[in-house]
């Protein structure tokens, strides 16, 4: 699925298509419709397990992921919960050409799960960020908040998916030794823990989100960007893809922290805490010098750049 690899190497433990088990190799193959004759392993990503394009005999090309529940037991369960995902969006992908890959098939055979997928010759965004590749993703972003309200699959709400991921703030307010904060974020710690804990209500509503907007989940095309990977899937107010994929801008664009989107988020009607730098900062990481490692905005992996550009923004609040 990704043709050209400008984000970080995978953090998962990659296999190559050989190492996959023969009989799901072969149920691969009945998938595609013909025999894998080339597997090109790719780099980037979080999962353990295969990430391959693959070309076929007869000619034909796809993306395929797999991965066993002994590397990682929870990794299975998001393939699962893409697949079901992008079945249910087949109709709307094909009929509205919504900037995202088509699901072949499914190959489940325990331990081993594989999803068979559209091929997409594209190359994920350049770091630093480049403005025109910025807009290229608000534009599908846009696209889809269009296409995908009310939300047209069965999935928990962003709060239930997301819940245990904005906790930071509350946390650190009920610890004890807060002397490894910066002495802004003391000051306003109440303050800031408060605002958290209204985040599920401001970004309720019925569109369907991605909820993983970040660089390595993108591929720019001729025709503008993909969003991949659906696994992370919920329903929400339509600006929170917008808003969770903003804060690591920041030095990547050369834009302040969600310059670009905030506009449209505040012209849509979005209350001011969705737009607001101080609440996406995941405080559980100002505890240290942070390294600037993540190319956007991950939901469930650490997020060092977010830290530092939004303890960055909230100095000049």
């Amino acid at each position: 699925m990704v043709g050209g690899m400008t984000g970080p190497a995978a953090q998962g433990v990659r296999i190559e298509w050989a190492q996959i088990p023969a009989p799901v190799r072969a149920a691969i193959e009945d998938v595609c419709g013909a025999a894998v004759v080339q597997a090109y392993t790719q780099p980037g990503g979080f999962s353990p397990g295969l990430a391959a394009r693959v070309r076929c005999a007869n000619g034909a090309r796809y993306f395929v992921k797999a991965v066993s529940a002994r590397a990682n037991p929870d990794t299975p369960g998001f393939h699962r919960q893409e697949a079901q995902v992008l079945v249910a969006l087949e109709p709307m992908i094909t009929s509205r050409q919504l900037p995202i890959p088509r699901l072949h098939g499914i190959v489940d055979r325990p331990p081993w799960i594989a999803l068979v997928l559209q091929d997409i010759a594209g190359h994920q965004p350049q770091l630093p960020w480049r403005t025109t590749e910025l807009q290229q993703v608000v534009a599908a972003l846009d696209q889809l908040a269009d296409a995908l309200t009310p939300a047209p699959v069965p999935v928990p709400t962003v709060g239930e998916r997301l819940g245990a991921e904005f906790t930071g703030w509350r946390t650190l307010a009920a610890s004890p030794g807060l002397d490894h904060l910066d002495p802004w974020s003391r000051t306003h710690l109440d303050q800031l823990a408060a605002l958290e804990a209204t985040w599920a209500d401001h970004a309720a509503g019925d569109t369907l989100l991605h909820a993983d907007i970040r660089a390595d989940n993108i591929l720019l095309t001729g025709q503008g960007a993909m969003v991949v990977d659906w696994p992370w899937a919920c329903r929400g107010a339509a600006f929170t893809d917008r808003q969770r994929g903003q804060p690591a801008r920041r030095d990547r664009a050369g834009l302040r922290p969600g310059r670009l989107p905030h506009r449209k988020l505040a012209a849509a009607g979005a209350p001011w805490p969705a737009y607001d730098p101080r609440l996406p900062g995941r405080p559980r990481h100002h505890r240290a010098p942070l390294a600037d490692t993540t190319p956007l905005a991950p939901a469930p992996r650490p997020q060092h750049a977010r830290g530092n550009a939004m303890r960055a923004s909230r100095m000049t609040l």
